[in-house]
């Protein structure tokens, strides 16, 4: 796995850019930026703090798009309270979750 575009995609998919993945994972910008500059894979650490800022777990990161994914518990929950909602409530949170 690639894991710079890992991050990548993840920070592209949440719209985020490389000055907020920074602040939310609290590793300097320059760190960042110099991770890609110099192709260098950043340290597990380093990862850790990027899946904690993404709320996502390790497993998460580095899960292929065959594996199962392992959720976290705030996961977990949020599905069964939407599978909790009538199809109508579902479809207006899918609506809501669409837009942000």
């Amino acid at each position: 796995m690639d894991v710079l575009n890992r991050i990548l995609e993840l920070r592209v998919e949440r719209g985020w850019s490389e000055y907020k993945l920074s602040v939310e994972s609290e590793i300097p910008q320059t760190t960042i930026s110099s991770w890609f500059r110099k192709k260098i894979c950043p340290t597990v650490p380093s990862i850790e703090k990027i899946c904690k800022a993404y709320n996502i777990t390790l497993a998460q990161f580095f899960n292929e798009a065959s594996e199962p994914v392992a959720l976290t518990e705030s996961q977990r929950e949020m599905i069964e309270r939407f599978n909790k909602l009538s199809a109508e409530q579902q479809n207006a949170l899918l609506a809501f979750l669409s837009a942000l």
